[in-house]
């Protein structure tokens, strides 16, 4: 009987991630609020770039209207919570109305393709924005704030609540990354990779084009939805304008991923590096805080379109997430 022995770069993936885990997990312990917020965040916005490089880089289905699940996902926690449920559950509820809005959507936007199909993802947003703030009991147009029974459900101390609110994100975070990483190593992965690789090839071996095209779409709305949720329970606050943000949910999320490297893991990550570390350096400045980040996208562009991690992993030869599957071996 042959013996498979797990490959050498996912023991060192597996040890990584483990101590990484550990850290973000205990940073209550040693990180001060404003420190928790800040890293709260980063998660947030690292699942986006996560999805939309899924989306963008595998399927590619370059969609410009992502806010529009962020938005129903932060609405239906609202919704769900006012019905009386506990905010934890109210999650589950975001993810269901994401999952039917991406699922009624996307046989109309598949009838489009390239810059057609982003310009429909983007009216198809607009469209959700305008329905949410035409509605009186949500708020209208001036939105609403969770009642203060609703906060603490989260939990009855406003430290506990900090916490709980940290490890939503935190966990949603790692959630999308390594459920993403699993997704890219099972044989939907493979299809997804030979679509983005080659869609004539991937459908000559029997690739159902449009229905793996279909399910990453309600995947990662599905995703994108709790994302939503978890972002009203950080912000206690929604409004129309906030919610579907198209700054804020999805340019900077195609920026991210557009440094970082589009169609890898790795180019999430840092694509969210560099840009926080650039807000956090430049937030003082004002308006030159977005020209120059619109400076580093086109310089990217310009020297490297593959992204910043191609560059790193073709001078150093650097992989964090080995997501190309090697043949076992017989020892």
């Amino acid at each position: 009987m042959p013996r498979f022995a797990l490959a050498p770069e996912l023991r060192r993936f597996a040890v990584l991630s483990a101590i990484g885990l550990a850290v973000v997990a205990s940073a209550p312990l040693w990180a001060g609020s404003a420190s928790l917020r800040l890293l709260g965040e980063f998660f947030v916005i690292l699942s986006l770039a996560v999805l939309w490089n899924l989306l963008a880089g595998y399927a590619g289905l370059l969609s410009v209207g992502q806010q529009a699940f962020v938005g129903v996902g932060g609405y239906a926690l609202f919704l769900a919570t006012g019905w009386g449920l506990s905010p934890y559950a109210a999650i589950l509820v975001a993810i269901l109305a994401a999952t039917l809005l991406a699922a009624i959507f996307a046989p109309l936007l598949f009838r489009l393709e390239g810059a057609y199909f982003a310009i429909g993802t983007w009216v198809a947003a607009e469209t959700v924005l305008l329905v949410f703030s035409q509605i009186p009991s949500l708020g209208g147009g001036a939105g609403m704030s969770l009642p203060a029974q609703v906060v603490k459900g989260i939990a009855s101390q406003k430290a506990t609540r900090e916490f709980a609110i940290y490890w939503l994100t935190s966990g949603i975070g790692a959630a999308t990354l390594f459920g993403t990483f699993a997704l890219l190593r099972s044989r939907a992965g493979l299809a997804l990779t030979a679509i983005r690789d080659n869609p004539l090839a991937a459908a000559s071996l029997g690739i159902d084009i449009w229905r793996t095209k279909f399910l990453t779409y309600v995947i990662v709305a599905a995703a994108t939805g709790a994302i939503g949720a978890v972002i009203s329970l950080q912000k206690l606050r929604l409004s129309p304008s906030s919610a579907f943000s198209l700054n804020d949910w999805t340019v900077t999320i195609i920026f991210i991923v557009v440094i970082g490297g589009l169609g890898r893991l790795e180019g999430a990550v840092l694509g969210t590096l560099i840009y926080f570390l650039l807000r956090e350096l430049l937030s003082g400045f004002g308006a030159g805080y977005m020209i120059v980040l619109g400076l580093v996208a086109i310089i990217v562009m310009l020297f490297s379109r593959k992204g910043l991690w191609h560059l790193l992993e073709t001078r150093f030869g650097w992989v964090l997430f080995p997501t190309i599957r090697n043949p076992p071996t017989e020892p």
